[in-house]
């Protein structure tokens, strides 16, 4: 009789997400896997398979989770510009409130993972286009409603905004007020 599973995979899924977040991949054993979701390393393998497909399934459950949030204030009506600084100063209130430190999962992939790893690189590229779409199609209302120059491309835009989010998330690991701030403010300029 086969026996029945004494866990559960979601929240066991969310501990591997968490443990992987603060860590990194490299410095993420298996017995640290073991030790932070409770589990045996067998039921680990059985049911999530190898370190690195669990690693992959945490990450694209935190790209699933996080996407939503920078939609919801990137896409409600109203003034476009003012919500991509509140996603921002966001970011930048994440970083600074946080005790951990881990900054983004994804921008960690990105630093540790890549290029090497094709499978966490196009985890990476899901988040990172999925964020960009957020954004150019914030900037397009921003352009339709008046806020942004006809002259301004809101594709470019979207793509330059995701890089200084990516710097953002990096500074998270040693976060200033000052900086962040200041880095808010130039980028906002450049859009009116």
């Amino acid at each position: 009789m086969a026996r029945t599973r004494e866990f559960d995979p979601d929240s066991a899924l969310r501990a591997a997400l968490n443990l992987f977040w603060r860590q990194g991949y490299e410095a993420t054993s298996m017995q640290d896997l073991v030790d932070h979701m409770g589990i045996a390393r067998a039921s680990i393998y059985a049911t999530f398979g190898s370190k690195h497909e669990l690693y992959l399934r945490a990450l694209g459950r935190y790209s699933q989770e996080i996407g939503g949030g920078s939609g919801n204030v990137l896409s409600r009506s109203g003034p476009a510009l003012p919500a991509i600084r509140e996603f921002l100063e966001l970011l930048a209130e994440e970083a600074l409130t946080d005790p951990d430190r881990k900054g983004c999962f994804i921008t960690n992939t990105a630093v540790e993972c890549l290029p090497h790893d094709e499978s966490a690189a196009e985890l990476v590229d899901v988040g990172f286009n999925g964020l960009q779409a957020a954004l150019a199609g914030a900037l397009v209302r921003a352009r339709d409603q008046g806020e942004l120059g006809e002259d301004k491309d809101p594709q470019a835009l979207a793509r330059f905004l995701i890089t200084l989010v990516q710097g953002i998330r990096v500074m998270a690991k040693r976060p200033d007020r000052q900086r962040l701030r200041d880095t808010i403010d130039q980028a906002v300029s450049l859009l009116v």
